[in-house]
């Protein structure tokens, strides 16, 4: 029998591969495959400035991208960025993309990401600005777009005209759609300005245009961007509030406070337990950061039932995050560059969630799961920062947001766990992957040298790197048992589960997203 001891040594010896490429720090790390960019920018990249990247270099990143990756997973990525990372103008430029490639994939792939009147638009804007080689629809777009008018309801409809370049409007103009029901014919007149026959509208739109000629009416449930022009009391946007979707309820809640709404007896109350209730939640398909945007966004005049409201929509936003068998270490980055905001520099849009809010938000989230969970945030060094599983999310997550600074060396936990000996089954890392403090002028990165000695002493340990930057690099090449995922929404949570338990193939993440059958429900 062979002497295991001398082969396993002699197995642990080998030299690591080397890092050849660089990152955006100029320092060496892992290139990851095409197929692997493309699925990291496109859960990741809202097409906004980031801290390394401007939308430009970004989108001129994702376009060269799909030159070099077959059209089959443009699709899938598209269809997965949008359904399980909620994303919206990356699925919709890919789509476009498979639209001006001419690619077979294009039809199912509309059908399963322009699945509202934004995305729509999205996608017709994306066409018309000739990013994707073209500045017409041509036929085949165009009979989707004018399939999709046809066939949403008075509801979609009406949330789709909401918004311009293109507005709902333009759309129909540009693509003339030929109407069956009398309904549609009359709200497509009204929309774009033509004489129409007033019996002919669709109930909510009639309501609306009866209520701009009497007040006195009841406010109909149409969009509140359509009423905002008209001459409001506080029980009007008391009504609009209660007839809002709950995402419009989070997003206008200073608003609400704005209009007296919260001075009306009951009222607070009421929006409380609509944030709060979990199947709302579910149906809005809500990120938990945008769940700590609210909170953090909420001014004095919200009140506090509101906000502990947001506090308990966030746990339940987290039900997906697992509880991992075994020991785990998540590893926060708090350095420097991480305090760009999530989805980028958008002027006044720009979110007031920052990378170390999401970074944050999963170590805290991951620690509530997982009670004896280690979290060592990380910048040049590891970084101390008292904790308590007990505590709530939100709390845990602000304590390790309000560290912030430093350059970046993603080797530094495992250099610590190292030095102290430290045995764990899964460490899970957040960050933007931009290492430079423990840079080295060849071999293997410092992460991946440190994460061979930790395997030593912990031979079924496993890594996950998740990455919340649009970025074509890593500290951890992919492997068996490292892990390299992108984005912040739920869905991460469930594929670091299926991981740790050994559940996933060997290509990962992106044979995740290359198994999605993107003609499913079409």
């Amino acid at each position: 029998m062979a002497n295991a001891q001398l082969f396993k040594s002699m197995q642990q010896s080998q030299p690591l591969p080397a890092a050849l490429a660089r990152n955006a720090e100029g320092t060496p790390a892992y290139a990851l495959t095409p197929r692997h960019q493309l699925a990291q920018y496109a859960a990741t990249g809202c097409l906004n400035a980031t801290f390394y990247a401007s939308a430009e270099a970004q989108l001129a990143t994702v376009l060269e991208l799909c030159k070099a990756v077959e059209p089959s997973f443009i699709a899938q990525t598209a269809v997965y960025c949008r359904e399980r990372g909620y994303m919206k103008d990356m699925p919709a430029l890919l789509v476009a993309v498979l639209a001006g490639q001419g690619a077979a994939e294009f039809a199912p792939a509309f059908q399963r990401v322009i699945n509202n009147g934004k995305m729509l638009r999205n996608f017709v804007q994306i066409m018309r600005s000739g990013a994707v080689g073209r500045k017409s629809l041509g036929s085949r777009p165009k009979k989707l777009v004018q399939a999709w008018l046809n066939s949403a309801s008075e509801q979609a409809l009406l949330a789709a005209a909401v918004g311009n370049s293109p507005s709902l409007a333009d759309v129909v103009k540009m693509v003339h759609p030929k109407p069956k029901d009398a309904w549609r014919a009359a709200f497509f007149a009204w929309l774009i300005g033509r004489e129409y026959i007033a019996a002919d509208l669709p109930p909510v739109l009639a309501a609306f245009e009866t209520y701009k000629l009497d007040p006195a009416q009841t406010i109909p449930d149409v969009p509140f961007q359509m009423l905002t022009a008209l001459p409001l009391g506080a029980q009007d946007w008391a009504q609009i509030a209660r007839q809002g979707g709950w995402q419009m309820v989070r997003m206008n809640l200073n608003t609400f406070a704005r209009h007296g709404v919260y001075a009306i007896e009951g009222m607070p109350e009421l929006i409380a337990a609509r944030l709060r209730d979990p199947a709302s939640i579910a149906q809005a398909r809500v990120f938990p950061y945008q769940l700590m945007s609210a909170y953090m966004a909420a001014g004095e005049n919200v009140p506090t039932v509101i906000r502990d409201a947001l506090e308990q929509a966030l746990e339940t936003s987290l039900l997906n995050v697992p509880r991992i068998a075994g020991k785990v270490v998540v590893c926060p980055d708090v350095s420097g560059s991480m305090s760009s905001p999530v989805s980028g520099f958008r002027g006044s849009a720009t979110s007031n969630v920052r990378c170390i809010d999401v970074a944050a938000l999963v170590a805290a989230a991951m620690l509530r799961k997982n009670p004896d969970a280690m979290v060592l945030p990380f910048e040049h060094s590891v970084v101390t920062c008292r904790l308590d599983a007990h505590d709530s999310v939100m709390e845990n997550a602000a304590r390790l947001a309000a560290i912030g600074g430093g350059g970046t060396s993603c080797s530094a936990p495992l250099l610590r766990m190292n030095s102290k000996q430290e045995l764990a089954d899964l460490v899970i890392y957040v960050s933007d992957n931009e290492s430079w403090i423990d840079a080295k002028r060849s071999g293997a990165t410092a992460t991946l040298g440190q994460w061979n000695v930790f395997k030593q002493r912990n031979p079924q340990a496993r890594l996950v790197c998740i990455d919340i930057s649009p970025h074509a690099t890593t500290q951890a090449m992919e492997r068996e048992d490292i892990l390299n995922i992108g984005g912040f929404s739920d869905d991460v949570f469930k594929i670091i589960a299926a991981f740790a338990a050994g559940q996933l193939d060997p290509e990962h993440w992106v044979g995740e997203i290359a198994a999605i059958d993107i003609a499913a429900g079409c």
